[in-house]
């Protein structure tokens, strides 16, 4: 299984949709855990890093520094 790379304000795509019907997440916090929050309802999620890898589809948006 390939590791994906992600960073802090990244914006990712996750396997299922949020309920408010948006697919769209900003990561806000890494860490052991990882925070991310919805792009459309602004609600947060804060996820296991092992758990974020295997539920993340693919990264839309890298931030740029």
């Amino acid at each position: 299984m390939e590791q994906k790379e992600f960073h802090l304000h990244d914006v990712v795509e996750m396997k299922k949709p949020h309920p408010c019907g948006t697919n769209r997440w900003k990561i806000i916090r890494m860490g052991m855990d990882i925070r991310i929050k919805c792009e459309g309802c602004n609600h947060s999620v804060m996820l296991p890093r092992r758990e974020f890898s295997r539920k993340i589809k693919k990264i839309l948006h890298k931030h740029e520094e």
